[in-house]
């Protein structure tokens, strides 16, 4: 009120300083009464409380254009001593509602002011999470963006490099931050499963030519080496996580790796206080003096320097060896999992707002994923996941045999390991998920089925990759019991689908072979079989252009290759 006349100010109600502009559509502020000064525009979608009905009051405005904007109302002059008890009643009445207009009005404002103060809050708060966020340009190694309409697959890494309070304990004190702990994650595109692949850091890699962009902005290529330790795809010669990003990509054949994430050792601990602790289980009590884990045996709950002990330690496990804490390694993350997706963690904001600090502080990532923004929506695409149908499995590895007696280094074992990334790559989940579906096609293939040793086939390639048919050849005598078959090579033509053809009486070997190979019922043609080499009769199995590899399901029954596997629905006990 202070730009009105004082010696006016008393007479104008506060809600009738609002009219409606006719020639902007909007309501406005009147600072005047009179016509000829200018108003104030109100907040875009506001409109105040009309005023109420004056009477037969002469209109002051107008709805045709060019014509005068209302001008404000005036409240009636004060009534006389004597006027009547009903006209009394009346005014007081009006005075009751004015008054409730002014509170309406301040209380109106004063909530106004807080939602765009708490407004400017967040987004400075938001601002802040970003300058936590330290990112790393990896030279077209990932995505510039983050699709939610896509699947997508994430390379979390975890280095040995010290750094921050307390981690001088731990790891090698010269390290340059290697690659020690390494998840590729895989989100199917229908978020229905996840997959989240360990890759072992002494597994023998080739590195490849690795670019990498420089404090100055410029571009160096680091050269690759071949028959190297993993782990040395990432701080070694200078090397980024793009390095590591590019060696996974070479090992996966074909998958493609859209981000990064990185942590240091700190990370563990920052995360999991954020959380109130991640509950573990031990079969044992342990008590280890390297990583100085001490834990009784059942159940306990970890933060902090004591979940970070839990993660390194190596030598209460298993054989002492770095698969067996891999697997300790996947209980831990699938609890953790757990405990952010509980209700706990989900409605309290304390917790939220500690678990944000804590993972913008503690994560390196590409740029693709660099804001909070974007952060949040990869975790809102995740949380779609049912934890039964996340699975943790580990790359299938071998004794390197270059090492001799003292076994210190691991090779993949090409078969299923390459059967593996064929699942992810075609989002294929190693849970049972799509039951229904799974339901039909099982229907469509019921009827008696022969011993797989029974089973008389030979196997053409008709579209898939070179050598395709030797690979199932391989993989149906050594791993499925399939003796009579033969590869006869390439079958002179290219055919979309993978198709199995038989003859009536060999139903059974058909229905059989589909459930081992994981071949949709459609794949299943009813005709003529062939003679093979030996004169006896043999279905045909021709692989086509959708085949990926073999043990790799095509939408049938099989489950893919026998690993060691947990989802992080499972509750299991370290041992």
């Amino acid at each position: 009120m202070d730009t009105q006349d004082p010696g006016r100010g008393g007479e104008i109600d506060p809600s009738d300083q609002w009219v409606l502009n006719p020639l902007t559509g909007e309501y406005e502020l009147r600072m005047d009464p009179s016509v000829g000064e200018r108003s104030v525009p109100a907040p875009r979608g506001s409109a105040p409380e009309p005023a109420p009905d004056r009477g037969n009051a002469p209109d002051r405005g107008t709805d045709a254009p060019g014509r005068e904007i209302p001008g404000q109302r005036r409240r009636p002059a004060a009534e006389p001593a004597s006027t009547a008890p009903g006209r009394r009643r009346g005014r007081q009445r009006a005075t009751k509602k004015s008054t409730g207009k002014r509170i309406l009005l301040w209380t109106s404002g004063t909530l106004a002011f807080v939602l765009v103060a708490g407004a400017a809050g967040v987004y400075l708060y938001l601002k802040h999470l970003d300058g936590n966020i330290t990112t790393t340009d990896t030279a077209g190694a990932t995505s510039d963006s983050f699709s939610k309409d896509k699947a997508f697959s994430i390379l979390v890494i975890g280095t040995d490099k010290r750094q921050g309070k307390g981690d001088a304990g731990y790891g090698d004190a010269n390290s340059v931050g290697h690659a020690d702990t390494n998840i590729l994650l895989h989100v199917s595109k229908d978020r229905t499963n996840a997959t989240a692949l360990s890759i072992p850091r002494d597994l023998i890699a080739d590195i490849p030519n690795c670019p990498t962009r420089q404090q100055d902005g410029s571009l160096k290529t680091i050269p690759g080496t071949s028959g190297v330790r993993f782990n040395t795809s990432l701080g070694q010669l200078g090397r980024d996580p793009g390095c590591t990003v590019r060696t996974v990509e070479r090992l996966a054949g074909g998958l493609k790796v859209d981000h990064f994430m990185m942590a240091d050792f700190n990370a563990v601990k920052t995360l999991t206080s954020a959380v109130g602790g991640v509950d573990v289980c031990l079969t044992h009590a342990v008590k280890d003096k390297d990583s100085h884990l001490d834990l009784p045996a059942g159940p306990s709950k970890v933060e902090g320097e004591q979940a970070l002990a839990f993660v390194r330690t190596r030598y209460s496990w298993g054989n002492h060896g770095d698969l067996d804490r891999i697997k300790v390694q996947q209980q831990f993350l699938s609890s953790l999992f757990r405990k952010m997706k509980s209700d706990d963690t989900l409605t309290d904001p304390s917790k939220l707002l500690d678990l944000a600090e804590a993972a913008t502080k503690a994560l390196t990532v590409d740029k693709g994923i660099g804001r909070i923004s974007t952060l949040k929506d990869v975790a809102m695409e995740l949380k779609k996941v049912p934890p039964k149908n996340i699975t943790f499995v580990t790359l299938p590895v071998l004794d390197n045999p270059a090492d001799g007696r003292f076994h210190k280094t691991v090779i993949q074992n090409k078969t299923p390991a390459q059967q593996i990334f064929s699942m992810m790559n075609d989002d294929v989940s190693f849970t049972e998920v799509h039951k229904k579906d799974k339901a039909k096609e099982a229907a469509k293939l019921k009827g008696p089925r022969s011993a797989a040793a029974d089973v008389r086939v030979d196997i053409y390639n008709a579209g898939a990759p070179g050598g395709s048919a030797q690979d199932v050849l391989v993989w149906l005598q050594t791993s499925k019991g399939v003796p009579k078959s033969s590869q006869l090579g390439n079958a002179g033509t290219t055919q979309k689908k993978t198709t199995l053809k038989y003859a009536p009486g060999q139903a059974d070997q058909a229905r059989e072979l589909a459930d081992i190979m994981g071949l949709p019922a459609s794949a299943l043609q009813p005709g003529k079989s062939e003679t093979n080499a030996q004169g006896l009769p043999a279905i045909v199995l021709t692989l086509g252009q959708d085949f990926k590899g073999a043990g790799v399901p095509l939408g049938g029954s099989a489950k893919g290759p026998d690993v060691p596997k947990q989802t992080a629905g499972e509750v299991k006990c370290a041992s």
